[in-house]
């Protein structure tokens, strides 16, 4: 059989990564003054700092509808035997029931996995689902082989600053002016399907970013160092390499990947926010 891997924009794989493994990404939407433009493909995530700082409102985000994954996945299927889609989790976005939706119009054709994460929390599993794939396994085994394993996944983001949170909506202003004023940088972190807030740290970013990576990866024998991804919403040149420096002193992984998130996380936690990802065994 052919199958085909796709995922969803907020799945933030590097272009270089999906040419290589053959994973299609599907655009959500970022609803700016009111019109909806695709994720990556009609607006970026400088654009929607620029429009804040202009003194814009924020941006909101919407889920790919039933329709358009229909009109997605039927070309595919004419070259492909089956698909199997990785989804943002089913707690940020409708995305995965929308698609659970389409796949029943293309019965034995569509696998939907709601990755119970974002970001490359769910690029870690559409990479293991192409490797599978790539390996002969048929879409169902692909689909649970994946599912068994997201619990897996360590995902998280340390913010440098609520602002974006507060202006989303999604933290009071109190709690937004309290942390900045204090200098705090709250670590995000995703735990069963749902983002919650783990430690904060204080200080400038890059002495937060050495705390958060040893505190992330100080229990050494439960971290898969075959992969690690490091993913921000725009930091500053040459920040990259040092972070790199800070994980691989702590874990020797095998592949280190840099990845900056798209418009629908970006949207979220404004810029500056930086987040290790990997399995655990």
């Amino acid at each position: 059989m052919r199958i085909k891997i796709t995922a969803d924009s907020t799945s933030d794989i590097p272009q270089a990564l999906c040419r290589e493994w053959g994973i299609d990404l599907l655009p959500l939407y970022v609803v700016r003054d009111g019109q909806a433009l695709k994720d990556g493909l009609e607006i970026t995530p400088d654009d929607i700092y620029a429009h804040v700082s202009a003194g814009g409102d924020m941006v909101s985000t919407a889920a790919v509808s039933v329709s358009d994954y229909m009109g997605y996945f039927q070309p595919i299927l004419e070259e492909y035997d089956a698909i199997v889609h990785i989804n943002i989790g089913a707690n940020f976005s409708a995305c995965h029931q929308n698609c659970l939706l389409a796949a029943e119009e293309l019965p034995g054709k569509v696998f939907p996995v709601d990755s119970r994460s974002l970001s490359t929390g769910s690029g870690l599993l559409a990479l293991e689902a192409a490797a599978l794939a790539r390996e002969g396994k048929a879409p169902e085994e692909i689909a649970a082989a994946v599912s068994a394993r997201r619990d897996k996944v360590d995902i998280s983001f340390v913010l440098e600053t609520l602002t974006y949170l507060y202006k989303g909506g999604r933290c009071s202003g109190v709690a937004a002016l309290g942390a900045n004023l204090l200098h705090l940088r709250p670590c995000i972190e995703v735990v069963d399907g749902a983002m919650g807030v783990g430690r904060k740290y204080r200080g400038s970013m890059k002495k937060c970013w050495e705390q958060y990576i040893r505190d992330r990866l100080a229990d050494k024998d439960s971290v898969d160092p075959a992969r690690l991804f490091i993913t921000d919403s725009g930091i500053a040149p040459g920040e990259h390499e040092a972070i790199r420096d800070m994980a691989l002193a702590q874990i020797p992984f095998r592949e280190v990947y840099f990845t900056r998130a798209g418009c629908v996380i970006s949207s979220h936690c404004g810029p500056n926010t930086m987040g290790i990802i990997f399995f655990r065994k």
